[in-house]
Formats: structure tokens, sequence, C-alpha cells
């Protein structure tokens, strides 16, 4: 198998109201592929996908029960403490429940956590040993 991510698929309760979140608070928007059952959003170089947890469990043959911290979480990686300080700002306007406000990491960057409709945390962090290449793809190497 390929060194290689392509979609991530997020199995959420309420379809509408996670298909709100991420159109309308985050300001993403849907690719021409998406529909009335399953959402997705290109996010540079991975797809972010949003489908309803019954139906992906299905999918998967599992139980679609879980309970407390899902394993995961997604990450936006900012260019700087300011812009991580800027975007926790306005989802808290917007009334984002934050996790974990906005502060240095053990790990010598900055970072915060906030979380979608169905609990997924999302870390905004500023990573400084971090680089982006021309397209704002993160570069490793």
């Amino acid at each position: 198998m390929n060194q290689s991510l392509h979609l991530i698929t997020l199995g959420v309760d309420d379809y509408q109201k996670s298909r709100q979140f991420y159109k309308e608070v985050l300001g993403w928007k849907p690719t021409n592929v998406s529909n009335d059952n399953i959402t997705f959003f290109q996010a540079s170089g991975v797809v972010l996908a949003i489908y309803p947890r019954e139906k992906l469990a299905e999918d998967a043959l599992v139980s679609p029960a879980r309970s407390g911290f899902a394993g995961i979480t997604l990450a936006y990686n900012a260019r700087s403490e300011a812009e991580v300080d800027e975007i926790i700002k306005d989802l808290k306007s917007k009334k984002v429940k934050i996790v974990k406000e906005p502060q240095k990491a053990f790990w010598g960057g900055y970072s915060s956590y906030f979380a979608d409709p169905d609990g997924y945390c999302w870390e905004v962090a500023y990573n400084p040993f971090f680089q982006f290449d021309e397209n704002g793809n993160l570069k490793l190497e």
C-alpha cells in the first residue's frame, strides 16, 4: 500500500447540523460531488467527508456505538501564534465549544482545541518546526 491518505470520513449523528457547522461556522465549501447523503470538502491534498454515523457503521460492519474520546484529532496548522488566537476568537464568537484554550505546548509550539457538533476534536496549532510548500501543504521533509 502506498503511503497516502486521500479521504477522512467522520460519522456524524445529525448530518444536517454537521453540514451546517462545516459550511457556515468554519466557512468550508462542499465539492460538487456532495449530495443529500454525504458531503465532501476538499482540504488541500486530503478530502474530509461527513456521513451519517449509522450508515458509516453499517458500511464498515461495525457497531455505531461510541463513548468518550474517539481516539482521533484533526488539525489545522496556522502560520503564527496570532493566527491561532484569531481563529479561536472567531470560533468563540460563533459559540463553538473550545476544549482547550490557546497556550504554549510541551512540544515547543502553541495550540488550542475545539469540538465540532459530534465532539470530534480539532487542534489549531502553530508549530515553528513545520514548513509549508507554495500551495500551503504541510511538508515535513
